[in-house]
């Protein structure tokens, strides 16, 4: 599933494709992946004559801002955006399209069907599921290390599942997980509350940079991801632990190891992220006076 850098990078790539295009007409050929309004006839007599002012971005979600609404479109594990003239021939896959006045179309193409879009009135979406549960956004200003700490530390919860839940933090998923718990030399099983003030700093520090790193790089193409214009992402050259099982870690030559964390195939350096158990305290007898 595409995280945070690879929908950043397919934001930024549709913004130069078709900010500015106004929609002529919308097609759709698989009901249920528009989710509201739950009409799709309604959908598309919605979007008649709206222009797509920007493209922007909420945790792994695109948004696309219109006229007078905002399309929410999640991508899902296989969904992806082209751009064709109308007479190029449509592709096998293609579920939705966005006919443009100036005879181009953006099609969305998704093989596994599990991609979802929302259309609201500007101004309802970011207050309306799905991305009014969404938690704090790594690359904004928001994400401060203070605002990250208080969030999570007081929870009595492995880290990494904390990481990949997206109420508390928007767009991380395995790949980028695993890469700043590397970054941070953090075991994937460490209590968020066993978590030092000196390890918390890293680990907010490695997440920012390692997103903007990839952000850089395009994102990752592991499996099927690539950007809007069917260009691979090339982070996969810069991972440090992902998809790496028996290498030699880059800094120290351990191999690296993988297991399962919370239900997700899980990368690390045993070496460089050991697991250290949070140590109990005794408490003190209570005196009677």
């Amino acid at each position: 599933m595409p995280e945070l850098p690879e929908v950043e990078t397919v934001k930024t790539t549709l913004n130069r494709l078709v900010a500015g295009k106004t929609i002529a007409r919308a097609s759709v050929t698989l009901p249920r992946i528009i989710r509201h309004p739950a009409d799709p006839a309604h959908f598309c007599a919605l979007l008649e004559g709206q222009t797509i002012r920007e493209i922007a971005r909420r945790g792994k979600f695109l948004r696309f801002l219109l006229t007078d609404y905002v399309l929410v479109s999640h991508l899902r594990m296989e969904g992806r955006y082209g751009v064709y003239r109308t007479e190029e021939e449509v592709g096998k896959h293609t579920h939705v399209i966005f006919h443009f006045t100036d005879g181009t179309e953006l099609r969305y193409r998704d093989v596994r069907q599990f991609g979802t879009m929302h259309l609201f009135a500007a101004g309802e979406e970011l207050a309306s599921p799905p991305l009014n549960k969404l938690g704090l956004e790594p690359l904004d200003d928001s994400f401060t290390l203070k605002e990250f700490r208080r969030r999570l530390e007081v929870r009595p919860t492995k880290i990494k599942p904390l990481l990949l839940n997206q109420e508390y933090v928007a767009g991380l998923g395995n790949i980028y997980v695993d890469e700043s718990l590397f970054a941070a030399g953090l075991h994937p099983e460490r209590e968020a509350s066993s978590l030092t003030s000196a390890e918390w700093a890293r680990l907010h520090a490695a997440i920012v940079s390692t997103l903007k790193e990839a952000v850089r790089a395009g994102g990752s193409s592991v499996k099927s991801y690539v950007n809007g214009q069917g260009e691979m992402g090339m982070f996969q050259q810069q991972l440090k632990v992902y998809g790496r099982k028996n290498e030699p870690c880059f800094r120290c030559g351990s191999p690296i190891e993988k297991f399962v964390v919370g239900g997700r195939g899980t990368h690390i350096c045993p070496a460089c992220q050991p697991l250290r158990r949070k140590r109990r305290t005794k408490r003190s007898p209570i005196h009677a006076t």
